[in-house]
């Protein structure tokens, strides 16, 4: 099966050709062979509510096409099988009923084979439907482009859920064979400075957007300098080893009573204790990585150890000011599918970090951020109520920020990141948000941000 095609990326200009055909076989080809490793018995488990089965992403994709596109553009054509619309609906309550998403794990019927029979069927009249209307029509064009970038969500999500589902089991099996060499030393952070002023944010070009990527704006924004690199495990090991799990000082009230429920020790997938800590990865358990980016923080733990190091994290639009700055090329290498790390890495040697990490996958390193136009706080918000699957994947990483003009440390509280696209985890905190650790490939924590107090 194809392997090659990209996951979550963001189509940039039209692409040439008119017809979809291929990118559509492509997309969905690489959905399937997500899944080609994984025996029946793991397509199905689910292991937590917030973690649906694989089995069920590759349905509820298909069911996507056959409700929205082949529904609208060919009404009379018969379903698959009626009772799909119901079992494989996510949060769409204009179409009709839904299966509980906390009991997705025990649909063991439809069986994997017939929900691969169900995609094969789908395909077919969608390859029709290419066919007549591909170029022809632009409200087709993009509702399929829609669905294409809805699947490619949906293939983080497959390898996001199934590292907590490896994870619960007591073997710790690998989803891919391991092979990545150990990360070389790294270099001491350093900071680059960005003057601010009134600078536009949010989409406003060609090619496909989010509905809140939109509409493009303007933002007031104060001097800050912004770190080059991702914070490492090495250095939030430091902050545990310093006791950063263990004072309430560290943490905003609601962060530590969280942290204390859930008996937070140390990143989500890390195990062992002291200076012996193993790391859980899609290529099973390792040891840690010191110079690789720490993942699997919530926002209060990355919130906690920016105060520990006297900084803060970025606000959304000082990330999208940085992404768009002279020497950020979009064409800086990206950590992709292909690369076979499923996991984030340093960006290369020589290239400007501040341009480069931005545009590399971020996270699980499934996903090219260019510069996550235009995420408006407001339409988040309740982009997170009605969707709170698809906002996982625009997670980016976190750096951290100086203000030369605020140097007192009763100043943090105002320098608390507004809600952003780079930790969506920011909202105002409710307990879904809070279940988000096992998303946070996304969640490559670039501790960006150096505040000056005291200095």
């Amino acid at each position: 099966m194809e392997s090659s095609a990209c996951l979550l990326t963001r189509p940039g200009p039209p692409e040439p050709a008119p017809h979809p055909t291929g990118r559509y076989a492509r997309i969905r080809a690489q959905s399937a062979a997500l899944a080609e490793p994984l025996s029946p018995e793991d397509c199905q488990a689910q292991s937590m509510p917030d973690c649906s089965p694989v089995k069920w992403h590759l349905a509820h994709t298909t069911w996507f096409f056959e409700t929205f596109v082949i529904g609208r553009f060919e009404p009379g054509r018969r379903p698959f099988d009626p009772q799909y619309r119901m079992l494989f609906n996510s949060y769409y309550n204009a179409v009709g009923a839904r299966h509980p998403r906390p009991q997705r794990g025990l649909l063991t019927r439809p069986s994997l084979h017939e929900v691969l029979r169900y995609r094969a069927h789908v395909d077919q009249a969608m390859e029709t439907l290419c066919a007549r209307l591909a170029g022809v029509d632009s409200d087709f064009d993009a509702l399929v482009e829609l669905g294409l970038n809805h699947e490619q969500q949906h293939q983080e999500l497959i390898l996001t859920d199934l590292k907590h589902l490896f994870s619960c089991n007591p073997l710790r099996p690998a989803y891919a064979p391991p092979g990545i060499p150990a990360l070389p030393a790294g270099t001491p952070a350093g900071w680059t400075r960005y003057d601010g002023g009134i600078v536009g944010i949010g989409h406003a070009g060609e090619g496909f957007a989010f509905d809140n990527e939109t509409p493009a704006h303007e933002v007031l924004l104060r001097p800050f300098h912004l770190a080059d690199r991702p914070v490492t495990q090495g250095e939030y090991l430091a902050f545990i080893q310093d006791g950063g799990y263990r004072r309430p000082e560290l943490w905003l009230s609601l962060g530590w009573d969280q942290a204390c429920q859930q008996n937070w020790r140390a990143p989500l997938y890390w195990e062992g204790q002291k200076d012996e800590w193993r790391v859980f990865t899609l290529h099973g358990l390792h040891a840690l990585e010191p110079h690789a980016p720490v993942t699997h923080v919530s926002y209060y733990e990355a919130d906690a150890y920016a105060r520990w190091a006297r900084v803060r994290l970025p606000r959304e639009a000082e990330w999208e000011l940085a992404a768009r700055a002279p020497g950020a090329s979009a064409d800086a290498p990206a950590n992709l599918l292909e690369s076979g790390h499923l996991d984030p890495r340093p960006a290369p040697r020589g290239r400007r970090r501040a341009g480069a990490v931005v545009r590399r996958r971020l996270g699980m390193d499934l996903q090219r951020v260019r510069c996550l136009p235009g995420l408006h706080a407001s339409s988040r918000r309740r982009r997170r109520i009605q969707r709170q699957v698809h906002v996982q994947p625009i997670r980016a990483a976190r750096r951290l920020v100086r203000d030369p003009a605020r140097t007192h440390p009763r100043h943090l509280p105002q320098l608390l990141p507004a809600r952003g696209a780079l930790a969506i985890l920011r909202h105002p905190p409710c307990p879904r948000r809070l279940k988000g650790r096992h998303v946070a490939h996304t969640k490559s924590f670039m501790l960006e941000f150096r505040s000056s107090f005291g200095s």
